[in-house]
């Protein structure tokens, strides 16, 4: 135990105080069991440490990693039994994924441990849900994602705005008093602002090692693939980065990569969820009905720049930060006659030259324009939907 106690005091002692995400205030974080969970590297970890630096005591909070060589000998249950003997009231366990009989062993803290709170992350969603099944009444889950435009701003370069609602966006109430000139900056997080170590200088490695960890040890662990099946993850991304935004012909895209239609939507399933590909639907026409796939994008405008090796279409850079942002408050779908369908109002995304003639005559519509600091009237600027959290 003291092992794990020296471990959460080196890790407590590099955690970055200065901004903590919105998602902190979104979080039962009194709950008596609940998780945290979300792609690679998008800072559950940070968040959980700032936590307990923030609010809880070390004398009766323990943070570990189950991916810890300490659980080569011990079980987690074991751990968390001998913590609550000790007077232990707290517990967080991080990379729960990692540890093989993680579901079943929070399961027995719950029925046996009614003293001890326990918080949970996991950085592959795939696998969280697939050991929901015992927990599924116990526990709440908590969905995180990358920076928003908002966050970068306040992290990198110390300017704090509020978030603003959709609403406030579209009736041009927008406030960036601290930020004299959004559109640079905005620049830069398109390229490397979606992720907490993007200010880092081995940015790219690490980026590159998020995607190829995600394709090549999660989805695979998580659908039972062999090595060569999972192979076809990466050929069927690289397809993907050249393509997206595009609507998807799974035929012709299963035969590139020698797989079944079938295969391909389950490809593609596992992606979304594991934050590499987003998919554009229509809107359902039925109570319970999913609409039907439109367009498939890449999740983030830092993954669309690192796959395209400076080949990108801003078009599609444009569009993927759109629906990125939005779809984090927001339901977002396809619209029949633009680009984006959000609570009954259009959006048709562009440059600063973008005409409205693809909205003209339709209710609630609205010009997103990129390039641009201040809207009017129905014009938009893009940068301000990075405000939503």
């Amino acid at each position: 135990m003291e092992r794990l106690y020296a471990f959460m005091q080196r890790m407590l002692k590099q955690t970055p105080m200065a901004f903590t995400r919105s998602a902190d205030g979104e979080i039962g974080w009194s709950g008596r069991m609940f998780g945290i969970v979300g792609p690679r590297g998008v800072g559950k970890s940070t968040l959980v440490l700032q936590r307990i630096k923030r609010q809880h005591s070390q004398r009766d909070t323990l943070y570990v990693s189950a991916d810890n060589m300490y659980f080569g000998d011990h079980t987690l249950y074991d751990t968390a039994e001998a913590f609550v003997v000790q007077g232990g009231r707290h517990l967080f366990i991080d990379e729960v994924h990692k540890y093989g009989n993680w579901s079943q062993e929070l399961k027995m803290m719950y029925d046996t441990l009614p003293s001890l709170q326990v918080c949970f992350t996991g950085s592959s969603v795939l696998d969280i849900t697939r050991g929901w099944a015992d927990l599924s009444r116990r526990a709440p889950l908590y969905t995180m994602q990358g920076l928003s435009f908002r966050e970068y701003l306040a992290i990198a370069h110390g300017a704090t705005l509020p978030i603003c609602t959709l609403e406030d966006i579209v009736e041009q109430r927008v406030e960036i008093g601290a930020v004299e000139h959004p559109v640079p900056l905005f620049k830069d997080y398109l390229k490397r602002g979606y992720y907490p170590f993007g200010r880092e200088d081995a940015f790219e490695i690490e980026l590159d090692q998020v995607i190829s960890q995600t394709l090549e040890v999660d989805i695979p662990q998580f659908a039972g693939m062999t090595f060569a099946t999972g192979q076809k993850l990466k050929q069927l991304m690289a397809i993907v980065s050249t393509l997206a935004p595009f609507k998807p012909n799974a035929t012709q895209i299963a035969s590139q990569i020698s797989i079944s239609r079938n295969s391909l939507e389950d490809y593609l399933g596992y992606m979304e969820k594991a934050g590499m590909v987003a998919r554009l639907r229509q809107l359902p026409k039925g109570l319970g009905a999913l609409g039907k796939v439109e367009k498939v994008y890449l999740d983030n405008t830092n993954i669309l720049y690192d796959l395209s090796s400076g080949r990108e279409d801003i078009g599609s850079v444009r569009e993927t930060f759109f629906l990125n942002q939005v779809r984090r408050v927001h339901e977002v779908y396809a619209s029949p006659a633009a680009d984006f369908l959000v609570d009954g109002m259009t959006f048709e995304v562009g440059g600063k030259g973008k005409t409205g003639k693809q909205v003209k005559g339709l209710d609630s519509a609205y010009i997103v324009k990129d390039d641009i600091e201040y809207g009017y009237r129905n014009v938009v600027p893009l940068w301000a939907f990075g405000l939503l959290y």
